[in-house]
């Protein structure tokens, strides 16, 4: 079975409902490493999107894919940056719950 013979709207079903998935533990989810792969689980949508309507829409040429690896990129980066922050945050305060990180109030 080649690319071809699955329709752009299989591929934008499973983006979206990846996408769905991602927003849903961001909002319901207290622990900040959940949070943080939840942000890759949408970015990973996004990479899906980016190469199915590459696939469909450019043929030969290489936009989306370029895309693709942008983003992929900015996740790694996001990640890691992400995962410093919380290792320092987790040997202050020794916890991981987003409700009780409160460094900017007074």
């Amino acid at each position: 079975m080649t690319a071809e013979a699955i329709p752009l709207q299989a591929y934008l079903t499973v983006a979206a409902f990846l996408f769905c998935i991602g927003v849903w533990g961001l909002i319901n989810s207290r622990n900040a490493v959940r949070v943080l792969m939840c942000i890759e689980l949408m970015l990973n949508a996004v990479n899906l999107n980016l190469m199915a309507f590459s696939n469909y829409l450019d043929g030969q040429l290489v936009r989306g894919q370029v895309f693709a690896i942008f983003v992929i990129t900015v996740a790694a980066a996001e990640a890691a940056v992400g995962l410093a922050i919380l290792l320092s945050l987790y040997r202050n305060r020794e916890t991981v719950d987003m409700e009780k990180f409160n460094l900017l109030r007074w």
